[in-house]
C-alpha cells in the first residue's frame, strides 16, 4: 500500500502518463477526470522523521468517496435504430395531438409540439403545426412571433418574409411584430425592403414611437434628408409640442440653428392654445437661452404667460423666474409680472364683481406670492359679493369662497380661531330657510373633531339637522356617532332621519341594519314591518328584499313565508314568484304544525327533499294559474316562468317531474303587427314573437275561420271597386 511522502525534484517520468481512457464502469457516473487528487505542491520538510501514524491515499480517497452525497440524474433513454425512433416519434406526436384535443385554445401546447418537432428536424410538420395553431388563434401576436423566429432560427428567409407579411397584414396594430420585420431585414442586410416596411407602417399612422424609430434608422444609415423628410411627415401626423420639440433637436444636433428656430415658431404659430403648450414655449425660450438670443428668449417667455391659462402656467412661471435670475433683475421682473396680473384682475373685478372666478385667479396670485394681509384682503371683498338672488344655482359658486378661505386659514396661515369665525359666519349667511350646503356644515363639524372639540362638532351638526335637515348630514353624523360607540344616539339620529323623510328605504334599511349588528333581532324586525307599512317607498323591493333575507338568515322559514304571501298581495310580478320558488327550493322545513323535535329528528332528508319539491312546484302552479286566468296578455312572463320551472324540475333530480312543465311549454311563433305613422295615410309593421299555449290550440280552429272571411270580404270589396 503507497504512502504520501514528500515529492523529490526531478520528475523525469511525466511524459510516461497515458491520457486518461474512458470512464471505469466501477466508478458509476463518476469520470477519472472527477476522481484525480491534486496535491498541493510540496515543500521542504525539516523533520523528515515518519509519524506513529500513516495514512494512505487510499484511505483518503475512500472516505472522501464515501462522504460524497450521490447525484441524481434522469434516466437516459437510449435509441439503438430506426425503428425505435420512429416509434419514439410517434408515441410524442400522439401525446401532443392529444394535448391541443383537450385544450385547443392554449397557445403554449402548439407551441411546444412545434418546437419539439423543430428539434427533430422535421420543419415541415412544425410549419404544420404553427399554421394549425394560426387557425385557431390568428389574433395572437406571440403566435406569429413563436412562428418567425422559427423560421429565421432555420434561415428559412423567405418563410420568415411571408410569415411577418401575414403578421403584418392582419394585425397592423401591433407594433412588436413591425420591430421584428424589420429587425430581420436589417440583419439580413435587406436596407430598401427594411424601408419598404416602414412605408408600410406609416401608412397605418402608428403613434410616436413608431415615427421615432423609422427616423432612427434613417440615420444609422446616415440618411439626414430622408429622416428630415420624415420629420415632416412626422410633426403633420402628430401636431403635439413633444415632436416639434424632438424635430427642433434634430436640426440643432446637425448645426442648423435657422432650420430649428423655424420648427420652433411653426410649433408657436400651430399650437399656441394647445393645453401642453407651455412645454414648447420653455423649450423655445432654452433654445434662444443656448443660442445666447437673451431677448428673444425674454420675450418668448412673456408671451407664453399672455398666451398660457393661468392654470397651467405654473411650470412656466417658475422657468421665466430662473431665467431671469441667471440674466436680469429678478426681484424686478417679479414684481412687475405679479403687478402687471394683479391690475388685470383688479379690471375684471372692478367690471364685474359677481364673476367668481376671477376672484378664485386673483387670490390664487396672492397666494402665489404669499402676504397674508393682501390674501386676507382679497378673501373679504370676494364673499362681501353676495349673489343677488336667493337660489341655490347663484350661490353654488360663491360658496367655495368661504370653504377656500376656511382652508387657508386652517393649512396655510395656521389660525384656529379665525377659521372657526369664518365657518360661523358663512353658517349665519346662508338663507337655510330656502337652501343649504351640506358640504359647510360637514366641513365645519370636521374642523371641529380635528380639534378634538366634539361637543361642538355635535351643536353645528345638530342645528344642521333642525334647521336644514339633509341626507347627507344625517350619514354623517350617524357614522361619526357610530365610530364612537353611541348606539342610543344613533337610534335617535334614524328616528330623526326616518322622521324627515319616511320614503327613504336607505334610512329603514341602516336603521335595521344596526339593530342587527347589535342582536337586537325583534328591534330589527320591528323597523323592517314599520318601513313596508309606509304608504310611500322610493325603492320597495330593495327593502322587501333585504327583510326576506333577513328573516332566511335567522331561520324563521315560517315568517318568511308569511312574507312572500303578504308581497304577492301588493305584487304578483314574476320575480317575486320566482323568488319566492327559490326560496321554497332550498329552505330548511320549519315546525308549521307544532311537531316537537323528536319527531322532526326522526323525519328523513328524503321526505324532507320531497316536501321541498312539493312545496316549490305548489308556487310554480299558483304563479302559472295567475298569469293565465288573471293576466293573459302577459303572454312573455308566462314562458319565462315556464322555463324557470323547468329548469327546477331537472335540478330536483329523480325527484322532478318535466313532462308536467313539457305539457305546458308554449310554441313560439313569429307575427306581424300594424304601426301607424305619423302622418296617419299608411301604416308600417314590425314583427314580435309570440306564445301559443297548449290550452289555446282549441280556438284556433274558430281563428282561422274568421281570417278566411275577412279575406272573402276583402276581395268582394275590391270587386266591387273594379266594377
Amino acid at each position: 500500500m503507497a504512502l504520501i511522502t514528500p515529492a523529490s525534484g526531478g520528475g523525469g517520468g511525466g511524459g510516461d502518463k497515458a491520457p486518461p481512457s474512458a470512464s471505469d464502469p466501477s466508478l458509476g457516473f463518476l469520470t477519472k477526470r472527477d476522481t484525480e487528487v491534486k496535491l498541493p505542491r510540496a515543500t521542504r520538510v525539516k523533520n523528515k522523521t515518519p509519524a506513529s501514524v500513516q495514512i494512505t491515499a487510499e484511505q483518503i480517497l475512500r472516505e472522501a468517496r464515501e462522504r460524497q452525497e450521490p447525484e441524481i440524474r434522469p434516466p437516459k433513454q437510449k435509441i439503438t435504430d430506426s425503428i425505435e425512433l420512429s416509434e419514439y416519434r410517434l408515441r410524442r406526436r400522439k401525446e401532443f395531438e392529444d394535448v391541443i384535443r383537450r385544450v385547443r385554445w392554449n397557445v403554449n401546447a402548439w407551441v411546444k409540439y412545434a418546437k419539439w418537432e423543430e428539434q427533430q428536424r422535421d420543419f415541415a410538420r412544425a410549419r404544420s403545426v404553427y399554421e394549425r395553431a394560426l387557425d385557431v388563434a390568428h389574433r395572437d401576436h406571440t403566435l406569429w412571433l413563436k412562428y418567425a423566429e422559427f423560421e429565421m432560427r432555420n434561415r428559412f428567409v423567405n418563410h420568415a418574409r411571408n410569415v411577418w407579411d401575414r403578421a403584418v397584414s392582419l394585425l397592423p396594430r401591433v407594433d412588436q411584430l413591425w420591430y421584428k420585420y424589420i429587425h430581420m431585414e436589417e440583419l439580413l442586410g435587406a436596407v430598401a425592403n427594411a424601408r419598404q416596411v416602414f412605408e408600410r407602417w406609416m401608412a397605418w399612422r402608428p403613434d410616436t414611437a413608431g415615427w421615432n424609430s423609422y427616423i432612427k434608422f434613417e440615420l444609422r444609415y446616415g440618411e439626414v434628408e430622408r429622416a428630415r423628410a420624415i420629420y415632416e411627415r412626422f410633426v403633420a401626423e402628430h401636431p403635439r409640442p413633444d415632436t416639434f420639440i424632438r424635430y427642433a433637436k434634430f436640426e440643432m444636433k446637425r448645426g442648423e440653428v435657422e432650420r430649428a428656430r423655424q420648427v420652433y415658431e411653426r410649433a408657436a404659430d400651430l399650437l399656441a392654445d394647445d393645453e401642453d403648450a407651455q412645454v414648447l414655449f420653455v423649450a423655445f425660450a432654452e433654445f434662444e437661452e443656448r443660442c445666447r438670443e437673451v431677448e428673444r428668449a425674454r420675450a418668448i417667455y412673456k408671451y407664453a404667460l399672455d398666451r398660457v391659462p393661468k392654470g397651467q402656467a405654473e411650470e412656466l412661471y417658475r422657468k421665466f423666474l430662473a431665467f431671469e435670475k441667471q440674466f436680469g433683475d429678478r426681484e424686478g421682473i417679479e414684481d412687475a409680472i405679479v403687478g402687471k396680473r394683479r391690475f388685470q384682475y383688479e379690471d375684471e373685478v372692478r367690471k364685474n364683481p359677481l364673476n367668481y372666478d376671477s376672484w378664485f385667479d386673483y387670490i390664487r396670485l396672492e397666494e402665489s406670492v404669499g402676504n397674508n394681509d393682501r390674501i386676507r384682503e382679497v378673501y373679504e371683498r370676494a364673499i362681501a359679493n353676495i349673489p343677488p338672488a336667493d337660489e341655490k344655482r347663484y350661490w353654488q359658486r360663491y360658496i367655495y369662497l368661504w370653504i377656500n378661505y376656511a382652508l387657508y386659514e386652517e393649512l396655510d396661515a395656521k389660525d384656529v380661531e379665525r377659521t372657526r369665525e369664518v365657518y360661523s359666519e358663512c353658517l349665519k349667511l346662508v338663507p337655510h330657510k330656502k337652501f343649504t350646503f351640506a358640504k359647510m356644515w360637514l366641513m365645519a363639524a370636521q374642523f371641529e373633531i380635528r380639534q378634538r372639540n366634539l361637543k361642538a362638532a355635535r351643536q353645528i351638526l345638530g342645528n344642521a339637522i333642525g334647521m336644514s335637515p339633509k341626507g347627507k348630514i344625517f350619514k354623517k353624523y350617524i357614522e361619526i356617532e357610530l365610530y364612537l360607540g353611541n348606539f342610543d344616539r344613533c337610534r335617535t339620529l334614524y328616528e330623526k332621519y326616518i322622521e324627515w323623510s319616511p320614503a327613504n328605504c336607505y334610512a329603514w334599511r341602516k336603521y335595521a341594519e344596526l339593530e342587527k349588528n347589535l342582536s337586537e333581532t325583534d328591534r330589527a324586525r320591528s323597523i323592517y314591518e314599520l318601513a313596508i307599512a309606509q304608504p310611500a317607498l322610493d325603492t320597495p323591493e330593495v327593502l322587501w328584499k333585504e327583510y326576506l333575507q333577513f328573516e332566511i338568515d335567522e331561520n324563521e322559514f315560517d315568517r318568511t313565508r308569511e312574507l312572500y304571501e303578504r308581497l304577492l298581495d301588493r305584487t304578483k310580478h314574476l320575480k317575486v314568484w320566482i323568488s319566492y320558488t327559490e326560496f321554497e327550493a332550498s329552505a330548511g322545513l320549519a315546525g308549521e304544525d307544532g311537531e316537537s323535535e323528536e319527531i322532526k329528528n326522526e323525519v328523513s332528508y328524503h321526505e324532507q327533499q320531497i316536501e321541498r319539491v312539493r312545496r316549490c312546484r305548489a308556487i310554480f302552479e299558483r304563479a302559472f294559474e295567475y298569469f293565465r286566468t288573471s293576466a293573459p296578455e302577459l303572454k312573455e312572463e308566462r314562458a319565462m316562468l315556464l322555463e324557470e320551472w323547468l329548469n327546477k324540475e331537472v335540478s330536483f333530480g329523480d325527484l322532478g317531474d318535466v313532462t308536467l312543465v313539457q305539457k305546458k311549454v308554449p310554441r313560439k311563433v313569429k307575427r306581424k303587427r300594424p304601426i301607424p305613422t305619423e302622418d296617419g295615410s299608411t301604416v308600417a309593421y314590425e314583427e314580435y314573437i309570440d306564445y301559443i299555449f297548449p290550452d289555446e290550440v282549441a280556438l284556433a280552429p274558430n281563428l282561422k275561420i274568421l281570417e278566411a272571411a275577412y279575406k272573402w270580404k276583402k276581395q268582394k270589396t275590391d270587386d266591387t271597386d273594379d266594377v
